[in-house]
């Protein structure tokens, strides 16, 4: 985060039908991060595939047996030609042309112990580092994409939760089984209880436009809430509990969850009464015109954790302790950071939906497990390739713009670092990003993508960019 990796999942979000939205679908992280499908979306069922279509895995999945066995394989590249820069410190964007890739594969295993208790086991690997080492860009273009910081290379357990399912109606709804939840069929009014390992936007945050990017777009800023500061590791990945609650039209959920012990570090801090985060959303599905699907989510998040002040940072600095502004010296275990979220999509007419995030946070307080980002504008849309008779295919444009606290802008511009930014100097301007993909579906669980972005004030310096990245991407459904 500023990440890394999560994720790695069923194309859901070609299965899924085009005019019913999904409901509390999983997200995306960082540094390598994609989302899963959704687990409201199991509410509703795939659309049909048309006779003598592909299936959209290379193997068959069993819908009867009590296990589940499936997997996927995300290979992205990106390059950059030279972009204007007056300077470049020790986390800003090279300008100097290059190219980078990123690998993530995933096992995702599950198995079904009662009707309505559930384990589910996933192990992942994920290789290659983004462009410049995973810095310089809050919207870093590469969501799979693992920072330096991590120097294993062998595979982890990125899941490992139990499901608890607490019917609270007789009346069922068809379910579809993903890496998320295996039940073919659950009650409409449900408790659900998780604990374990996870991403915490596997279940906040998400959208079924923007949170794949092993099918979707593939930039941080535009696949999460940048502004979501979520408790992750350097993986995306944490532990905790999240329990939700659905009815026909709402989901209301909550989640706690580890901290890291260091910013966007990889070992999670187990003292749960010093550094914890809190994460609440109300889910509506309600829709102004009939037959065009809505899902609307509010979140709310506060962060305990061992993290600096910009002010407390810039102090020392101006009162000549410090050479230059440096929050690691601020840290203080317990300080909080606090934010909000808005995130909405809206399916317009037959393959077409659209979406759009909003995110905020306090400011003051260190970016510690995402990217550095304060404020965030998303919005974007999709197309499915139906009208040129290409079903499976996808294509999506999306525009971010995201900025930080005056706090913040202060401590970059008097050559102070974060985890994911730095610059040795700054001349502030909103950094903002256009994205464009298309995703093609080849054969069975064969796809294949072209995306290209292009980001103005990398960093939200003024003196650099703008710089554009193409990139290509190829992903395998098992």
């Amino acid at each position: 985060m500023g990440c890394a990796l999560l994720l790695g999942m069923p194309c859901s979000v070609f299965a899924q039908a085009p005019d019913a939205p999904a409901a509390g679908q999983a997200g995306s992280a960082p540094a390598g991060q994609q989302t899963p499908p959704a687990p409201g979306s199991q509410d509703q069922p795939a659309a049909p595939a048309d006779p003598g279509s592909d299936p959209l895995t290379l193997f068959p999945h069993t819908e009867s047996a009590r296990w589940f066995v499936a997997g996927q394989a995300n290979g992205i590249i990106q390059w950059h030609d030279r972009f204007p820069a007056k300077y470049t410190g020790p986390n800003g964007f090279t300008p100097a042309a290059q190219s980078g890739t990123s690998r993530v594969e995933t096992l995702y295993t599950g198995f079904e112990i009662t009707r309505y208790l559930e384990l589910l086991v996933d192990v992942e690997d994920a290789t290659g580092h983004g462009l410049s080492g995973t810095v310089g860009i809050a919207n870093f273009p590469d969501l799979d994409s693992v920072r330096p910081i991590i120097t294993s290379t062998a595979p982890y357990f990125n899941r490992m939760m139990l499901r608890w399912i607490v019917p609270l109606s007789g009346e069922r709804v068809d379910a579809q089984r993903n890496l998320l939840g295996l039940a073919r069929s659950l009650p409409k009014r449900r408790l659900e209880v998780r604990l374990g390992k996870f991403s915490l936007v596997d279940f906040f945050d998400s959208n079924a436009v923007g949170t794949d990017s092993h099918v979707q777009f593939l930039g941080w800023g535009i696949d999460n809430d940048p502004a979501y500061d979520y408790a992750a590791d350097t993986h995306g990945y944490t532990y905790g509990l999240v329990a939700e609650y659905y009815q026909p039209h709402l989901v209301l959920r909550y989640g706690e969850a580890l901290e890291p012990k260091v910013a966007n570090g990889l070992a999670l801090d187990f003292n749960i009464t010093k550094a914890h985060s809190e994460n609440a959303e109300v889910e509506l599905h309600r829709s102004p015109w009939r037959g065009h699907g809505t899902v609307l989510r509010l979140l709310a998040f506060v962060n305990h954790a061992d993290m600096g002040s910009y002010r407390e940072a810039i102090n020392a600095f101006l009162a000549g302790q410090t050479p230059i502004p440096e929050i690691r010296l601020t840290r203080e275990q317990g300080r909080i950071k606090y934010g909000f979220g808005a995130n909405l999509e809206q399916n317009l007419t037959a393959g077409f939906r659209a979406f759009m995030r909003f995110g905020w946070n306090n400011g003051t307080t260190e970016s510690w497990a995402y990217t550095e980002c304060d404020q965030a504008v998303i919005f974007g849309a999709d197309h499915d390739g139906r009208p040129w008779h290409r079903r499976n295919d996808r294509a999506g444009l999306a525009y971010d713009t995201l900025g930080i606290s005056g706090d913040h802008r202060r401590y970059l511009a008097l050559g102070g670092t974060g985890f994911q930014l730095g610059d040795g100097a700054l001349t502030y301007g909103r950094e903002q990003s256009v994205e464009f993909y298309y995703t093609m579906h080849l054969w069975r669980g064969i796809f294949l993508a072209f995306d290209v972005q292009r980001v103005t004030n990398p960093g939200y310096n003024q003196t650099r960019g703008p710089v554009v990245v193409p990139g290509g991407r190829l992903h395998l459904e098992f």
